[in-house]
């Protein structure tokens, strides 16, 4: 299965819709009703919805990845960039997405500038 995505609420929405056009599943923080919730509340939610969370809150969730690997939980994946121009978001997530599976991104912490 193809990486199904949960853009985190600092992500511009313009850039999930950019993504539907390409046929990538995308969910936001604000379809999901899960504005204001905390880091932590974010990432149980992408985990139990079986989607990747991409982010810029590049520090916090660097963190919570530590801290599940560590203590043996898990997630689907985490995704994170700086704020970059949508066109250049839309072509590395997009590269990223057809690239992996979503079962490829458990447990997996990517930086998009590696996705070029």
């Amino acid at each position: 299965m193809r990486v199904r995505l949960y853009l985190d609420e600092d992500v511009d929405i313009a850039l999930a819709a950019a993504l539907r056009q390409r046929g990538i599943d995308v969910l936001t923080t604000l379809e999901a009703g899960n504005s204001q919730q905390k880091d932590d509340g974010q990432l149980a939610f992408a985990t139990r919805s079986g989607r990747a969370l991409f982010t810029h809150n590049r520090s916090d969730f660097a963190r919570l990845h530590t801290a599940l690997m560590e203590s043996g939980d898990s997630h689907a994946g985490i995704i994170l960039s700086d704020q970059l121009p949508l066109r250049i978001l839309l072509r590395r997530l997009s590269r990223l997405c057809f690239s992996l599976t979503q079962e490829e991104m458990g447990n997996r912490l990517e930086f998009l500038g590696s996705w070029r």
